[in-house]
């Protein structure tokens, strides 16, 4: 099966082609690129594209790789032996299953998701270099071996926020979600909004890559931030026009919260905006 995008999901060639190559080299997919540039959706769309089911790792700061394989609640069990229960004997009992376990035991074959990676310790990839490589890994407590029935699509997302390391990098299939064109980007509002008048479509890209353009933003907005602000502006019946004001008092567009999110932004695409009307 291949992946070629899903109707609410537009991918561009290279990024079909970066998943068909993971699927068949039987390597993670490392995906990286801006944050609210679809690399958690593409995970979810190409489960429900190709019919696998989905078993999904959201990394936090505290996450370790043993969690993804399994937890052992040695705690539980001490307190459940004062307590005279009979499931103490079962050590099994005590074990809770991680995604890595789930997605190793799955019937079908699962797309597998370890989301925003780098924000871990250094040491977390790494962690999971043989697990990942063999598609097993043991139980010490019970002395089994879990072995994956069907090995499972591997998406790995990152933010860029560490690097990772070289060992990790050489075992993944590598590709870096570019920002859309305009091209690109009018698919992927066609996509969430088939109805949007072209005229309010034109200009709020305008003005939405204008503002990508500012030299010095400390957060460019997003595609997912200008769904937001087409979904506003859509809701409050904003006419085109008022993207762009005439009023030389107005130069930041109509609910702009939904693009910019820090005061320095706000203020610099004002000073920006306010020399380009000056200059004219």
């Amino acid at each position: 099966m291949r992946f070629e995008g899903t109707d609410t999901y537009v991918a561009t060639p290279d990024l079909m082609l970066a998943v068909n190559a993971a699927v068949t080299l039987e390597r993670p997919l490392l995906v990286k690129g801006e944050p609210g540039t679809g690399k958690t959706m593409l995970a979810e769309e190409v489960a429900r594209a190709i019919g696998r089911p989905l078993v999904q790792w959201h990394i936090k700061s505290t996450t370790k790789a043993q969690q993804g394989l399994y937890e052992y609640d040695a705690v539980s069990r001490l307190r459940d032996s004062q307590l005279g229960d009979e499931d103490v004997a079962d050590i099994a009992h005590y074990i809770k299953r991680g995604v890595l376990w789930e997605a190793f035991e799955s019937a079908t074959p699962a797309v597998v998701l370890i989301d925003e990676i780098d924000k871990a310790d250094i040491e977390f990839p790494n962690d999971l270099l043989r697990e990942l490589d063999r598609m097993e890994f043991y139980v010490y407590e019970t002395q089994a071996t879990i072995k994956a029935r069907h090995r499972p699509l591997v998406v790995i997302t990152s933010n860029n926020e560490k690097e990772l390391p070289d060992a990790f990098l050489r075992r993944c299939f590598f590709h870096y979600i570019r920002f859309p064109d305009k091209e690109t980007m009018t698919r992927i509002v066609d996509v969430h909004f088939p109805g949007l008048k072209k005229a309010l479509l034109k200009e709020a890209l305008e003005v939405f890559f204008e503002l990508r353009e500012v030299p010095g933003l400390k957060k460019k907005p997003s595609t997912s931030e200008l769904l937001d602000w087409l979904k506003l502006l859509l809701a409050e019946d904003i006419p085109p026009e008022a993207l762009r004001s005439t009023d030389k008092k107005v130069v930041i567009p109509p609910l702009y919260g939904a693009l910019l999110k820090n005061e320095q932004d706000v203020h610099l695409f004002e000073r920006v905006a306010f020399m380009a009307r000056s200059g004219r």
